[in-house]
């Protein structure tokens, strides 16, 4: 854990849109000592200016958006590197968000954590929240979980957000060192 003068770990769960990331994130927040940062990729895409978003076209709005991207990955490590605890929530959907997470967070303790989540609940959270495209979770879901290693993982299908928390709360307990960060990066960088 990070203190003065050492480097914050990272929680990095990763989970389709709407499968119960932030809801963990937040019951982790409640139980972590010491004081974790919450970062979410919805929060910093929250931050980009919209009326300009929208006027681009499709090949500058993709150059934004992973530029958008590549930056939350790089200030969840300056959080981290100053000595904070981070617990980020993302949704790695494209191979190479994952392969710049590895790069950029490689001296770094991470904590890969994933968020999974029946299809049927899925697209009922979707239509419940009503601010997603109806069927992208279920577009996601192949992808994000196509790595196919975590340290803790979780199904909130039926699982709370509080059980789901308590699972990486009692991994970080055991105090067994997280490896599927190590392991993903030697498989493929």
């Amino acid at each position: 854990m990070g203190s003065q003068g050492q480097r914050g770990q990272i929680i990095f769960l990763n989970g389709t849109s709407s499968s119960g990331k932030s809801s963990i994130a937040g019951q982790l927040l409640l139980m972590l000592d010491p004081p974790h940062f919450h970062m979410s990729v919805d929060a910093i895409n929250g931050m980009r200016a919209k009326q300009k978003t929208r006027e681009l076209d499709d090949d500058a709005l993709a150059a934004v958006l992973t530029r958008t991207r590549a930056g939350f990955h790089r200030a969840v490590v300056g959080l981290a590197e100053a000595g904070n605890d981070v617990v980020m929530d993302h949704v790695l959907s494209e191979p190479w968000r994952l392969l710049d997470c590895l790069t950029v967070m490689a001296r770094y303790r991470v904590v890969f954590v994933g968020v999974r989540c029946a299809p049927a609940e899925l697209e009922r959270r979707e239509r419940e929240r009503g601010d997603r495209t109806p069927g992208m979770a279920m577009a996601q879901d192949p992808l994000v979980h196509a790595h196919g290693r975590y340290d803790v993982e979780c199904d909130t299908t039926k699982a709370s957000p509080y059980d789901c928390a308590v699972r990486v709360r009692d991994f970080l307990h055991t105090g067994q060192e997280p490896t599927a960060f190590d392991r993903l990066r030697s498989q493929l960088l």
